[in-house]
C-alpha cells in the first residue's frame, strides 16, 4: 500500500495526449537535453539558446536543461514572425536556436543574416534538412 508519487510534470494538449514525468524522469531527460545542447550543438556557459516554441514538453525541458548548462535561454512566443525572429537572434547573439517544424521555413528565410547562429533544433513530428532533431537526439 504506497502511495503512488506526484508527478513533477503533467502537460495534457488538445487531443488529450498526456505527458507525465516524476522527479526523477524530469531530471533524467533534462540531462539529457543538456547534454544535447552542450555536445551536438557545441554551447558553452554564457552562450544564447533562443527557443520559439509553443508551451510543448520540451519548452520546459530546455529551460531546466539552459540552468543546467549554465547557457541564458531566450523564449519567444510562437507568434513571432521572420523579422521579430531575425531582430532578436541580431541582437541576443544566439549561438542555437530551438523551433517547431512549423516555424522553422520563418527561421530559414533569415538565417543568412544571422551571423552568429551556429546550430539549429527542431521539435516536431517531423524531421528538417539542416537541422538537428531534439526527439531523435533524446
Amino acid at each position: 500500500g504506497r502511495k503512488p508519487e506526484n508527478p513533477a510534470f503533467w502537460w495534457v494538449n488538445e487531443e488529450r495526449e498526456e505527458v507525465k514525468w516524476s522527479f526523477e524522469e524530469l531530471g533524467f531527460l533534462s540531462r539529457k537535453t543538456a547534454n544535447v545542447l552542450s555536445e551536438a550543438c557545441g554551447l558553452q556557459r554564457g552562450d544564447r539558446v533562443m527557443a520559439v516554441l509553443p508551451r510543448v514538453p520540451e519548452w520546459w525541458l530546455l529551460n531546466v536543461a539552459c540552468m543546467r548548462t549554465g547557457t541564458v535561454l531566450i523564449p519567444g512566443t510562437s507568434q513571432l514572425t521572420a523579422k521579430d525572429i531575425l531582430y532578436r537572434l541580431q541582437a541576443s547573439k544566439a549561438k542555437c536556436i530551438v523551433t517547431s517544424d512549423t516555424l522553422a521555413p520563418a527561421v530559414e528565410s533569415v538565417m543568412s543574416d544571422c551571423q552568429f547562429l551556429t546550430s539549429k533544433l527542431i521539435v516536431g513530428k517531423g524531421s528538417r534538412a539542416g537541422w538537428l532533431d531534439l526527439k531523435e537526439l533524446l
